[in-house]
């Protein structure tokens, strides 16, 4: 074995971590005869391994700062303050999601062991996705963020919901990998390459030469807006979010939704909006359009769940100003990097918080958690009903909560882009989503309590669930207050 394979170990070691520790759990249910341990056991060895993997990433990044390239496999993955910020952010939201299914009644017990090991390979994929810069190493993060998601789905302890919404994710994804697919062969037909290093310095002349570039660019894009729902690839998420286990949802709407936004911003960091103007108005029109049906999906739905899915929606097309702004090149590149990073982190947090408010009041599988279901639960549980207004708040982008300066800064940058009409449009799209956020806090906090909502199992108080939506609360308006820290601690990285 010769140095670079070595070093190429070394820069990876945080993802051969996360598959070696999916295997524990496994490993140890055979030892055990099939039969499945304390559902704390594989928890904690999962949980182990993604806190390990979290610490390996900081200290490889440490050592590799005073390289010029920190490059991997023939330059394929890449070690770099982008990998570095999202991996961060990924991880803690799948250890989020890992506690939520400990104590979710959809995923806890039966086959909690493959659970943890198929979680664990779906972040492997998106860790793989953060750090790819090249477009077959892209596709290849895809799949494996994807298919152990769509085995976890239809795992679900419900008959009918989880394995609908597995079926949707899986018929619609494959489509979407193969929109992917096609667009890299015309972008290799024309290119001859698919390192995007590469295509950095291919991309702008041949844009303007070949038609076909401009298709096979706008064919991976569709790809891409399945997973991150933009319109008109966004009709699964509601039903998705809906039927699947609210911690797998949970790890959907923030992790899969963060690596796949990253994916997209390596990509458009070759920089060739510019010469696009077919490129740059779909965006913009992508983003115009998500942002309008995102709110107004939402404004109709009755069950939170779905809520959050069409405010998913939203942000998605919140999130695509980010996107132009690095796709225009220049200097602009790493402020639109800083502020997509900045506001992914926000969403993060705030999501997490929210779904796991939702997995804390479902008592049974396949329970649906209606709005008008909140009746007067400040009065039954005042300090969960003033964590989750916090979150809401900050998803509505209220100050001083994180979600208002995310997306102050998008917005800005927007502006200063010369964007005006769509930062316009989006300004108005989020004071619109305020009402849809405002309605459960008006029914927490202003009418009769609801005896539609069961009462706690006393047996079992789900402290787990509780302290995380408490910890990502108190985080959304520490770092709210603290937003310059933040920020200025991404744009250091980049």
């Amino acid at each position: 074995m010769n140095f670079a394979t070595v070093a190429d170990i070394i820069l990876i070691a945080p993802i051969i971590v996360i598959f070696l520790g999916s295997l524990v759990p496994l490993t140890l249910k055979v030892l055990l005869k099939n039969k499945e341990p304390n559902d704390f056991v594989p928890m904690f060895q999962g949980f182990g391994a993604l806190l390990a993997s979290f610490l390996l990433l900081i200290t490889v990044y440490k050592l590799v700062l005073d390289r010029e390239n920190a490059f991997a496999f023939s330059r394929m993955m890449a070690v770099d303050g982008v990998s570095l910020v999202s991996g961060l952010v990924i991880l803690v939201a799948s250890m989020a999601s890992l506690v939520l299914t400990r104590e979710n009644p959809t995923t806890r017990g039966h086959q909690y062991s493959e659970l943890v090991f198929l979680l664990l390979n779906s972040t492997l994929g998106m860790i793989v996705l953060t750090q790819a810069t090249d477009l077959l190493m892209i596709f290849v993060g895809l799949e494996v963020m994807s298919l152990p998601l769509y085995v976890l789905i239809g795992m679900g302890h419900d008959q009918k919901l989880s394995k609908e919404a597995s079926i949707k994710y899986f018929v619609l994804g494959s489509f979407a990998s193969a929109f992917f697919l096609m667009g890299l062969s015309f972008i290799y037909g024309t290119t001859g390459s698919t390192s995007l290093l590469a295509l950095a310095e291919l991309g702008p002349a041949v844009l303007n030469q070949s038609p076909l570039f401009t298709v096979g660019f706008l064919m991976m894009l569709c790809g891409f807006a399945f997973k991150v729902s933009l319109f008109p690839f966004h009709a699964w998420t509601a039903d998705v979010y809906q039927g699947a286990p609210t911690p797998h949802t949970t790890l959907m709407a923030t992790a899969v939704k963060l690596a796949s936004f990253v994916a997209l911003l390596r990509i458009v960091m070759v920089g060739y909006f510019e010469s696009s103007e077919v490129i740059l108005n779909v965006l913009q029109w992508f983003a115009a359009v998500t942002m309008l049906i995102g709110n107004a999906g939402a404004l109709v739905q009755n069950k939170i769940k779905r809520v959050l899915a069409y405010s998913s929606v939203a942000h998605s097309g919140y999130l695509i100003l980010g996107l132009l702004v690095v796709g225009l090149g220049g200097p602009g590149i790493s402020e639109g990097v800083t502020v997509s990073l900045f506001y992914l982190t926000s969403y993060a947090f705030m999501t997490v918080g929210a779904f796991a408010f939702i997995s804390y009041l479902e008592k049974s599988e396949g329970q649906q958690i209606g709005v008008e279901e909140l009746s007067g639960l400040a009065y039954r549980r005042p300090y969960m009903a003033l964590s989750m207004s916090l979150l809401l708040f900050s998803l509505a982008g209220v100050p001083p909560t994180l979600g208002f300066f995310g997306k102050f800064y998008l917005f800005t940058e927007a502006l200063s882009q010369g964007f005006v009409w769509l930062t316009i449009w989006a300004a108005l799209s989020s004071v619109v989503g305020v009402y849809y956020y405002l309605r459960p806090i008006v029914m927490m906090y202003m009418k009769e309590e609801s005896l539609d909502l069961e009462k706690d199992n006393p047996s079992f108080s789900r402290i787990l669930t509780k302290s995380l939506v408490f910890i990502c609360a108190l985080v959304v308006l520490i770092l709210g207050i603290f937003n310059a820290e933040l920020f200025d601690f991404i744009r250091a990285k980049l």
